[in-house]
């Protein structure tokens, strides 16, 4: 599901609102969710998942064209990791 298709969707279920509310409204969860993981904070959505901040250590890493190798720095990566309920609905739904 992409950004736009999720505004589609909640303006379907909520025809009430008006768009530019609800881009709002995405744009500002989204954000927010952004910013914390930029401060280092741990983001959980209780029955969905929770976004966390790994660290991948510096490694020699190749480049594919050359073969040559490639000093690859210290990084920081989004981390997703689900939660019961979305675990157990995404199997069940498999199950079928």
């Amino acid at each position: 599901m992409t950004k736009s298709e999720l505004i589609a969707i909640l303006m379907r279920k909520h025809p009430h609102l008006q768009l530019k509310d609800i881009n709002l409204i995405v744009n500002t969860v989204f954000g927010s969710i952004s910013k914390s993981l930029a401060d280092n904070n741990r983001v959980e959505l209780r029955g969905f998942g929770a976004f966390s901040i790994k660290e991948r250590d510096p490694r020699v890493g190749r480049n594919p064209k050359t073969g040559e190798q490639v000093q690859v720095s210290k990084k920081f990566i989004p981390f997703f990791k689900t939660g019961k309920e979305l675990h157990a609905r995404i199997n069940k739904a498999r199950e079928r």
